[in-house]
């Protein structure tokens, strides 16, 4: 089994798989932030993705810039197969990880 992935991983990957063809940067920032109910810094997303591509579950492209963007470049993002079967894998371990247990948890003393 591969390593799992950490939740902001996952979160960035999802974000990747939600947007599709609309998947660069900033998108992806709005994402997750939104997906995660919180302000995330703009670094965590640059970073996990650099990360998530150099673990090759992800690849990029530059795609020219047009008008609205001033002639500036488009980073844009693409799931690997492994980052698929890296989806995959980390979802089914925390579904195992929950059978068994009722949800949402309640406190008891």
């Amino acid at each position: 089994m591969a390593e799992l992935l950490g939740t902001f991983e996952q979160a960035v990957l999802l974000a990747v798989v939600r947007l599709a063809e609309d998947a660069y940067g900033r998108a992806i920032l709005h994402d997750v932030g939104a997906c995660l109910k919180r302000e995330v810094p703009a670094g965590a997303v640059y970073a996990t993705l650099d990360r998530l591509e150099g673990k090759a579950l992800i690849s990029s492209c530059l795609e020219e810039g047009t008008s609205v963007r001033s002639g500036r470049a488009r980073r844009y993002y693409r799931l690997t197969a492994a980052g698929v079967n890296a989806l995959n894998e980390s979802k089914a371990a925390l579904d195992e990880m929950w059978r068994g247990t009722q949800w949402p948890l309640g406190w008891q003393v």
